[in-house]
């Protein structure tokens, strides 16, 4: 039969009406199978665990080897010859990668994209950085029920992930520079039409993955593109729970990323972009600014351009084919001689409450908050914090 001649294509879809950031990702998917046909492929969807962060308590922390788990295991005992993994929300792409890395075939992953920015009276507001503050001038009675209603609307104008620099959105980058994306994939806005145009090419060069045989994620994800990451991480000023999803991904490759090494690669990485919490700006900006390939071009000097992702082509022919940044998108992506700052935005510390270290986002504290004396606060549950805080 022809149609089983044809290199079968999973397509494994974390699509969840329980979780914003993946509820266009029927869509998505279904852009992955049009590119899967057009290359001559055979596209089948099966369902993972959706992993939501708005909804899952006390954390999705606590589903994301369970998610890792699942992802690995579908991989496996199915029939297929490649894989495309549709990621958004906090926990999906760590434990996508995770379970693609143990499993091994040929994967290529498709972040869902960023919200929209949020505008309310004249304010660019981002998820989740406003959530928080809102909620917390709501609690205090600053605010009143109708104005949180209306921030509310204001701030998720659309489906997709957090679009300031935390988790999600870090995870996409990371995962860009890891290899395990087309080029430009990571910060197009989730219902921007060419979100869907990632999404057919990625299904096109799913195929030719399946036909050749990779390059799997052991082949893309080597010990140079998880350094290449780090260094991106500390030039963004990245969420700290990315030192964990990396170190837990390279683990299921045998790679080891100890503390020491984000400490050393983020003082030698200055601080190359403005996005909040620590600078102005958003991911629908960033991605008009020229996304994620902009910010490894300026970084070129400091990476290893050997590596090959799943493009096929090595990284120091993707920063040669990108333009370098116009002076009017300076305030977003700095210069690698200009830096925002001259150090990465993470730093280890260490000390009697973590003698084996921990990890600051330094680039997003208040100054006065690095050198600090005072009464410490304990909690003895999440429970406990809820009802005290």
């Amino acid at each position: 039969d022809e149609a089983l001649r044809r290199p079968t294509v999973g397509i494994c879809n974390t699509w969840s009406e329980l979780n914003h950031c993946h509820r266009h990702f029927r869509d998505l998917a279904e852009a992955v199978k049009r590119g899967v046909w057009q290359a001559g492929g055979m596209p089948l969807e099966f369902p993972t665990i959706s992993l939501g962060e708005i909804f899952l308590n006390p954390t999705s922390m606590l589903y994301r080897n369970l998610a890792a788990i699942d992802t690995e295991e579908m991989i496996r005992a199915q029939p297929l010859d490649a894989v495309v993994l549709l990621s958004g929300c906090d926990k999906t792409t760590p434990a996508q990668l995770m379970g693609a890395a143990s499993a091994n075939l040929p994967a290529i992953l498709v972040p869902g994209g960023p919200m929209l920015n949020g505008h309310w009276e004249g304010q660019t507001l981002g998820a989740c950085t406003d959530c928080r503050r809102y909620w917390q001038e709501y609690r205090a009675g600053t605010i009143d029920d109708a104005t949180l209603s209306e921030l509310e609307g204001a701030l998720v104008r659309s489906t997709g992930t957090c679009m300031v620099m935390g988790t999600a959105s870090t995870m996409a980058s990371l995962s860009e520079a890891l290899g395990m994306t087309l080029p430009g994939a990571a910060a197009i806005p989730a219902v921007d039409s060419r979100r869907m145009r990632i999404a057919e090419l990625s299904g096109m060069r799913a195929v030719e993955l399946a036909r050749n045989g990779g390059p799997r994620p052991s082949d893309v994800m080597t010990d140079a593109a998880f350094r290449n990451a780090i260094r991106l991480l500390v030039a963004l000023g990245g969420s700290t729970n990315a030192v964990i999803h990396l170190t837990a991904v390279a683990g299921r490759l045998g790679i080891e990323l100890p503390l020491d090494l984000f400490d050393r690669l983020s003082r030698e990485t200055p601080l190359l972009t403005s996005m909040r919490p620590s600078g102005k700006f958003q991911m629908e900006t960033l991605f008009e600014a020229g996304g994620i390939p902009a910010v490894l071009k300026e970084l070129a000097p400091l990476l290893e351009l050997e590596t090959v992702g799943v493009s096929g082509r090595p990284l120091l022919e993707l920063v040669e084919a990108t333009p370098t940044t116009d002076a009017r998108w300076r305030e977003v992506i700095a210069a690698l001689d200009a830096p925002f700052k001259p150090e990465g935005g993470l730093a280890v510390v260490r000390g009697s409450l973590a003698p084996d270290g921990a990890v600051v986002k330094h680039s997003a504290a208040s100054p006065n908050l690095l050198t600090h004396r005072g009464t410490a606060v304990v909690f003895s549950s999440p429970a406990d914090l809820a009802r005290r805080i």
